[in-house]
């Protein structure tokens, strides 16, 4: 006998139409997959209905429960019994002609489908009032268990607006509960689409409340920009408030606004990444693509910047039909709103100058305790005055006078007041000549006004031939010479490549590179983008590289180093990268191998025509890599820290 548990089941050739009710569980694993989809779709319902404050309760992840209550618009009985029907919504209106345009969508919610979704697997009841002017004036509720309805009835409740209950969600369908993750899972799910939407709307009120514990209590805000920083901060953390820069601009018709973190206020996961289009939160590769391109002259590859960017574009432009949870959207013309989103972080970029997070500050002070220096076993020296072991500085080096002197229409003169300008910091005496006390005081510098006067001081000395400390009105600045530098050769590096290019400066005797033949054709695929930036070189041999020039804002550069590090640069990077980003990859390699190192002795008119530079040139507070170029110490902290506050 053949065994019959192993044919086939015979499939009816008949077409025939699903019941209801498996229709509505079908619809519910695409739209309701998980408890936090289902807490989405209902907070997006009150604040399509004007809500002002919704708070929202759950328990056990929101599988026992999921409670929302809103003071907006509520319902009369007849909208209730709607409200559970398949593809009934009150988001969209019918045109002229009598049709709908799924193209011109201005609503959070306008499928239909929550609610019905919801009442197919769970049970839910709905109570709510219609505002004044509504019709029935009292309240109504409605039940639904497991797709089965009952009412609406009058209920009572206490003002106008919607409570929604969500008991046993997936109960109707056990198999999908089973897949549902811890309630510690599910419950983090809730909380981060709940954060996700009190950031879309700084106005509207919104709490959380997960088994009796407030997860969130958000006040509303003033519908403007100081609100919504004041919402960011609350959901992203102070730090964020205290060190983001405001985006506005606009193109075609599109506005993008909001926030992006300092590049120096950086993460090791892009997980503080928000895009809003038109007030619905969306998760797009778009943003992820525009924010690494933005940060890209700031950041290391494993660092990821913070950032909440609030896209205002016409309906018409964008589809936000193409996904049953209304998480994605699709861009009529993505490359503009690319465009846009990268240059509008890039102009707020700019716009900081040497700014750096104040976390780094905070970090620093973190570290600084009192010691009990009666338990420090070794010796005290004697009692000396200035800096012990200070040595003046050898001649300056004429390289390092060429880098920072005023060149054309910008330098360090530009950035010094008018009764300074043309006096070049330069010709100015140097507080650290031979047999100068160290720690010169400002007005030894000269000028009407003192340096301290300047966002980053006045230089007071150098330590370990790595750190520059300069003195400010209201505390210090402590400045890494090689990170400062990078940045300021980079930054003029990028300037000369978009001028047209960089001079080089060739050398007495060509100097031989060996290499990997791997390394030499690489870089031989290479060398007219080199050229442009100064470095001079060709193929010679199967192993080697000739120099020729090398570029001649590096000064006295190592050439050996240089090219090896460009062929690591090319060999990681390979040769992926559009023109110019190359080109800004390979301006940036040049500038961390060819500034000034750490170990490198300073006369004190360098160290200050490092600093006017700094406050010169955008993007000065951090290195190419993200790190900090400089720690500012308020005098206000440095006196908590010796108990004289």
């Amino acid at each position: 006998m053949a065994n019959r548990a192993s044919k086939p089941a015979s499939l009816s050739s008949a077409i025939h139409r699903l019941p209801p009710d498996a229709v509505n569980r079908i619809a519910a694993g695409e739209v309701i997959e998980r408890p936090a989809a289902a807490v989405k779709e209902l907070v997006e319902n009150a604040l399509d209905a004007g809500a002002t404050q919704i708070d929202v309760e759950i328990a056990h992840g929101g599988k026992s429960l999921i409670a929302i209550t809103d003071d907006g618009s509520g319902m009369g009985p007849d909208d209730l019994a709607l409200a559970v029907e398949r593809h009934a919504t009150s988001k969209l209106n019918p045109g002229a002609d009598g049709g709908y345009d799924l193209m011109n969508i201005a609503t959070m919610g306008f499928r239909g489908e929550a609610l019905p979704s919801i009442g197919a697997v769970a049970r839910l009841s709905i109570t709510s009032r219609a505002k004044a002017g509504g019709g029935e004036g009292g309240a109504w509720r409605l039940d639904v268990d497991g797709g089965r309805l009952d009412g609406p009835a009058p209920a009572a409740f206490g003002g106008a607006g919607t409570r929604i209950e969500v008991r046993d969600l997936f109960y109707a369908t056990p198999a999908r509960l089973k897949f549902l993750k811890s309630d510690q899972a599910e419950t983090t799910a809730i909380g981060d689409a709940v954060r996700r939407l009190a950031m879309a709307r700084a106005d509207v009120g919104v709490s959380l409340v997960s088994s009796g514990r407030k997860i969130l209590a958000l006040r509303p805000e003033t519908p403007d920009a100081d609100g919504r920083l004041k919402r960011l901060a609350a959901i992203m953390g102070r730090d964020f408030g205290d060190n983001a820069v405001a985006i506005d601009a606009q193109r075609d018709g599109a506005r993008v606004s909001g926030f992006a973190g300092l590049p120096t206020f950086n993460r090791g996961l892009p997980d503080k990444q928000f895009l809003f289009v038109n007030g619905r939160p969306v998760r797009d590769k778009l943003i992820v693509g525009a924010v690494r391109a933005a940060y890209a002259d700031f950041l290391a590859r494993d660092r990821h910047p913070a950032a909440a960017l609030f896209l205002d574009i016409p309906p018409t432009e964008v589809d936000v039909n193409v996904h049953p949870a209304k998480t994605e959207v699709r861009f009529r013309n993505a490359g503009s709103v690319r465009g846009l989103l990268i240059t509008a972080l890039r102009h707020a970029l700019a716009e900081a100058g040497h700014r750096a997070s104040t976390t780094v500050s905070g970090y620093a002070l973190g570290k600084m305790t009192p010691r009990d220096l009666a338990s420090q076993r070794a010796p005290q020296p004697a009692p000396q005055t200035g800096f012990s072991g200070f040595r003046p500085p050898p001649r300056p080096n004429p390289y390092m006078r060429d880098v920072y002197a005023p060149r054309g229409g910008g330098g360090a003169d530009d950035a010094a007041p008018d009764g300074e300008r043309g006096a070049g910091l330069r010709d100015r005496p140097s507080a650290f000549g031979a047999g100068a006390a160290p720690a010169a005081r400002a007005e030894d510098v000269g000028g009407e006004e003192t340096l301290t006067d300047y966002p980053l001081g006045a230089a007071r000395a150098q330590l370990h031939e790595t750190y520059i400390v300069a003195q400010t009105a209201d505390g210090l600045v402590i400045v890494d010479q090689h990170a400062a530098h990078e940045r300021l050769v980079y930054e003029r590096m990028k300037a000369a490549l978009e001028a047209g290019g960089a001079a080089g400066q060739g050398l007495l005797l060509p100097e031989v590179v060996d290499l990997e033949a791997e390394d030499c054709a690489r870089l031989e695929g290479c060398l007219e983008d080199f050229a442009r930036l100064g470095l001079v070189m060709e193929r010679f041999g199967e192993d080697a590289m000739m120099v020729r020039e090398t570029p001649a804002m590096l000064g006295e550069v190592d050439a050996q180093g240089l090219v090896r590090a460009l062929a690591e640069d090319v060999k990681a990077f390979g040769d992926a990268l559009v023109l110019k980003e190359r080109l800004e990859e390979v301006c940036s390699s040049m500038a961390c191998h060819g500034s000034i190192r750490s170990g490198r002795r300073l006369a004190g008119d360098e160290m200050n025509a490092l600093l006017r530079q700094m406050e010169a040139t955008p993007h000065s507070g951090q290195c190419n890599h993200g790190r900090p170029t400089y720690v500012e110490l308020k005098l206000a902290d440095i006196e908590r820290l010796f108990g004289r506050r």
